[in-house]
C-alpha cells in the first residue's frame, strides 16, 4: 500500500463481482444487488439518484407535461433510500476509492450532507456540468448539473486521482438515452474513470439509468458492474 503523499498508483485488480454478471444492463433493485460485494473491494462508482427535489419542492407546475412524464412515472428515492444506498456504496468502496454523487441545484444547496453522515467519506471535490441546454427556472434557468466527488477515507490525491487536467466546469451537450430523458455526459464520467482506475477494473452504478457509466467503462477498458430497476 502507497502512503498518502505517495505518487504512485496503487494498483487493485482484483475482480470482486461476487459472481454478478459484468458489461450488461441487469435489472434489480440496487441495495439487494449491492449485498453480495465484498467490503473494500470496489475502487470507483457513480450514482445518480432517481428523485424529484425540483419538482415537488419547487412545484413549477409543468411535472405531468408530455415533456417530463416519463421522469415522474419512474419509481422514485427518498432521503432515506439514498442514504441506504450511499451506505453500502461506501462499505464495498476500497480505502481512497471514489464516489462521484449527482446532484441538481435543490439537493446541492439543501440537504445533500446529509445522505453520507455516519459514513468512511468526505466530499472532495465537485464538477459543475453545462449541458449547453436550458431547463427549468422561475429565475435562473437550469442549465447544469452537479457531480460531487466523495472519497473514502484516507483522503488521498497523489497516487490515486491520475488526471490533473480535468477542470470543474465541464461543457458537454445533454442528449437523452433510449427510453431516457436524463442520461449523464458520457465523456466527462469517462475522464473520471480513466482518473481513478486502472484498466480492467470494476466501476459500480447500482442506478444505472440510461446506462452512460457503462457505456464509459466500454471506452476506457473498464469491467461495469451495476443495475437498474427498469433495466
Amino acid at each position: 500500500m502507497c502512503s498518502v503523499f505517495s505518487t504512485m498508483r496503487t494498483q487493485r485488480h482484483t475482480i470482486a463481482t461476487a459472481g454478478l454478471p459484468t458489461n450488461r444492463r441487469n435489472c434489480a433493485d440496487g441495495l439487494k444487488f449491492m449485498k453480495p460485494l465484498r467490503d473494500d473491494s470496489i475502487p470507483a462508482a457513480f450514482l445518480d439518484p432517481q428523485y424529484r427535489g425540483v419538482y415537488e419542492a419547487m412545484q413549477y407546475g409543468n411535472e405531468a407535461t408530455s415533456r417530463n412524464y416519463r421522469r415522474v412515472e419512474k419509481p422514485q428515492m427518498t432521503n432515506d433510500i439514498i442514504k441506504s444506498f450511499i451506505v453500502e456504496v461506501s462499505r464495498v468502496l476500497v480505502p481512497s476509492g471514489h464516489l462521484f454523487l449527482w446532484l441538481d441545484k435543490f439537493h446541492l444547496c439543501t440537504d445533500y450532507r446529509t445522505w453520507f453522515d455516519g459514513t468512511c467519506l468526505n466530499a472532495v471535490d465537485m464538477i459543475t456540468w453545462n449541458k449547453k441546454k436550458i431547463g427549468l427556472g422561475y429565475r435562473t434557468r437550469h442549465t447544469s448539473e452537479f457531480l460531487v466527488v466523495l472519497q473514502k477515507a484516507p483522503k488521498r490525491a497523489k497516487g490515486v486521482w491520475m488526471s490533473r487536467d480535468i477542470p470543474d466546469v465541464w461543457d458537454e451537450k445533454a442528449v437523452s438515452g433510449k427510453g431516457y430523458h436524463h442520461a449523464k455526459p458520457v465523456n466527462l464520467q469517462a475522464r473520471l474513470i480513466e482518473a481513478v482506475t486502472a484498466e480492467d477494473e470494476i466501476v459500480l452504478d447500482p442506478a444505472a439509468g440510461s446506462y452512460s457509466v457503462m457505456q464509459a467503462c466500454r471506452n476506457t477498458g473498464r469491467q461495469f458492474l451495476g443495475c437498474d430497476v427498469a433495466a
